[in-house]
């Protein structure tokens, strides 16, 4: 309805008011910190989740799944929107977030288990994510409950995604590749909204990390050490 529509300008005004000095430094170009590769689940707000209201800090992407591929004639690649900021504007710090309770996962997950009947354009997205996280629903520990599967599942899907990325040759080896999962559901003992780090360029054991991260400390947890 048009009453939404006047709902989102009525805050974009005050966001103007607020930004118009903010854009000074990156009018003409930017060069972002970080490229963050997110869900675009309603609850996770993207730049919020980092407390950033710069313009020009954070390159960010968004798609269900938080996925890092897309498919191509020549088979499986990089997403170009990651890829962008890494090749063009000198990034080399990418984050891939993933959330509690993911849509997308659960999704892949009942597609897996059960079956799962969706549109073309979903069934494509889920697509890219089963073969990915099939191996992972076999693995899973026993006696989980379904949503204690599926926030396992977030990480082992976190995990596969920044594998890819460090497998590309797209990607340079300088580029540093961590994974997050973003809680907002009370599945990781701390507050709502804090960020988890479960993954730096292909580290998973929590041990490890707090060793050779030792500034991460506690932000670095997991649900799952496969």
């Amino acid at each position: 309805m048009e009453s939404v529509l006047l709902d989102l300008l009525r805050g974009n005004a005050e966001h103007a008011d607020t930004f118009q000095s903010r854009f000074d430094d990156v009018q003409d170009g930017q060069r972002p910190d970080a490229v963050t590769v997110c869900c675009s689940d309603s609850r996770v707000l993207q730049d919020h989740i980092w407390g950033n209201d710069a313009p020009g800090h954070v390159f960010t992407c968004a798609n269900i799944g938080n996925r890092v591929v897309q498919r191509t004639d020549a088979g499986e690649a990089v997403s170009g929107d990651l890829l962008y900021p890494i090749r063009h504007t000198g990034t080399e710090t990418v984050v891939v977030v993933g959330h509690t309770g993911c849509g997308a996962v659960t999704a892949t997950y009942d597609s897996l288990t059960d079956g799962l009947d969706e549109p073309d354009g979903i069934a494509h997205c889920i697509g890219l994510l089963r073969p990915r996280l099939e191996p992972g629903v076999e693995a899973l520990p026993d006696g989980l409950d379904r949503a204690d599967a599926i926030d396992h599942l977030v990480e082992y899907n976190v995990d596969r995604q920044v594998e890819f990325l460090l497998d590309s040759e797209d990607v340079p080896d300088d580029v540093d590749v961590f994974g997050v999962v973003y809680d907002f559901q009370d599945v990781y003992g701390g507050r709502r909204g804090e960020v988890h780090v479960v993954n730096a360029n292909g580290e998973t054991s929590v041990e490890t990390l707090r060793e050779t991260h030792p500034d991460l400390g506690a932000r670095v947890a997991r649900r799952w050490e496969y």
